[in-house]
């Protein structure tokens, strides 16, 4: 049997590494390459000198509905690192009266008032459906309309949160894709799944030690500053410094974001950077509990969207956030703590200054996700035979999330998997097809242990 060639995956983040460990699980030789001294991309936690705490670089709502990620996990070992909360549950505090609620799908939860936005009535949510049906120019406030009274305390921070742009500008068809593959599938697909020791310990660590202890290189602080072309091939690139020459049968998988891949394909359209997101992280020496007594709770009325707290670490997200993110470091914590402080539980007394905090300006967070910028969007394939595009900027019907970016990882692998058997490719006549977008791979989650929801229960995934 010939050998394959290897493939070579330019960036390390969940794309990169979903990517590889694909091609690694089918057989095939992997090298990969992260300018960045250590793996994960957007996805990585670190510690804190300064607080003493391990932090996320940004947090991530997952879901069990995030079939294509849970299954990553299982893969590559990570699933040990999760709890998944059941039942499905979304406490939310409205900051501007303290009033609170919990959203708890599932069964006929929108005919229970308890289970519901207060106030609200069954037919409120069926407005939802509209995004379903959306066409590619239509916004979330096309769809959602803004005098319904779901639109304020829940449409909009969902759709801010889920898709970080103002609902007057994001994609009401990105947006139907989170309630099609979450809320529409019932309460199993809906359990949030908590990575209590960090994103690194369940997606990114267990990933570089399988892909290392199968021989696959993994190349950190290696920038790649180039490819190289040749009629219809990438024939070569430099990587920290050094080239690499492609053999006949090697092929790349660019994983790299949207702005570095843009500069490394002559005539590559990719969406432009949407806006920042914030996020505030605050040391705790004293135990916190949260409105809902859950880990997290969604806010509404106020800057922020998102509260978290683990491990003695409070955890404060702003998506769309360019104005807070040009604000310095100290007013930022000031104004979102002036915010929270007075809804927690345990914290210190009213009047005594913020605790230590850290403030993390992600300036290029997602791609921009408005209607116009989804569409300039690129497919899997290219119109080099040996170059295909993997990220969460890429063409996956989804916002850019931990669940995009992995399904564009997996589409890359499958797709560089086919090229040796592809009789169109033999034929010359794949550059007819190179505009043609596949649809995403679909896996089965995996089990991750369970968490004790809200009523005290806890099961374990099946």
């Amino acid at each position: 049997m010939s050998d394959p060639g290897i493939v070579h995956v330019i960036g390390a983040g969940l794309a990169g590494l979903a990517a590889a460990v694909r091609l690694t699980e089918a057989g095939r030789r992997v090298a990969i390459y992260e300018q960045a001294p250590q793996a994960g991309g957007r996805c990585r936690s670190f510690h804190d000198a300064a607080l003493g705490r391990l932090m996320d670089n940004g947090n991530h709502m997952v879901l069990s509905g995030n079939r294509a990620l849970l299954d990553y996990a299982r893969r590559t070992g990570g699933s040990d690192a999760l709890e998944e909360l059941r039942p499905a549950a979304f406490p939310f505090l409205d900051l501007r009266n303290g009033a609170s609620w919990t959203l708890v799908p599932g069964g006929l939860w929108l005919f229970d008032p308890t289970r519901r936005v207060p106030g609200s009535r069954p037919v409120d949510y069926l407005a939802a459906l509209r995004c379903l049906t959306a066409g590619r120019e239509h916004s979330v406030a096309d769809r959602l309309s803004p005098n319904g009274a779901l639109f304020e305390p829940l449409w909009r921070p969902l759709a801010v949160s889920a898709l970080n742009g103002p609902v007057e500008r994001v994609s009401a068809r990105l947006f139907g894709a989170v309630l099609r593959e979450t809320l529409l599938r019932g309460e199993a697909a809906c359990r949030p799944v908590l990575a209590p020791h960090g994103l690194s310990a369940a997606f990114v660590d267990p990933a570089t030690a399988r892909l290392r202890a199968v021989g696959a290189a993994v190349h950190l602080g290696a920038r790649v500053d180039a490819l190289t072309f040749e009629e219809d091939r990438v024939t070569g690139f430099s990587a920290g410094g050094d080239s690499v020459t492609l053999g006949p049968r090697d092929s790349v998988i660019l994983a790299a974001p949207a702005w570095v891949a843009e500069r490394l394909v002559p005539g590559l359209v990719v969406p432009p950077p949407g806006p920042a997101i914030v996020n505030l992280h605050i040391r705790l020496d004293r135990p916190v509990r949260l409105p809902g007594g859950l880990p997290f709770v969604g806010l509404v009325g106020g800057i922020a969207e998102w509260l978290f707290v683990r491990d003695g670490l409070l955890s404060v997200t702003v998506s769309d956030a360019d104005a807070l993110a040009d604000l310095p470091a100290e007013e930022i914590a000031a104004r979102l703590w002036v915010e929270i402080a007075r809804h927690l539980t345990a914290t210190q007394r009213l009047g005594e200054p913020i605790p230590p905090f850290r403030v993390v300006k992600e300036r290029r967070a997602t791609p921009d996700q408005s209607s116009e910028s989804v569409s300039r969007r690129p497919a899997t394939r290219t119109r080099w035979i040996n170059l295909t595009l993997a990220g969460d900027w890429t063409e996956t019907g989804l916002p850019a999330t931990l669940e995009a970016a992995v399904r564009s990882g997996n589409r890359a692998a499958d797709a560089t998997l086919s090229n040796g058997n592809n009789p169109i490719r033999r034929s010359g006549l794949f550059t007819a097809f190179t505009s043609f977008r596949h649809r995403p791979i679909w896996t089965d989650g995996g089990a991750v242990p369970a968490r004790p929801g809200p009523e005290g229960q806890s099961k374990k995934r099946g």
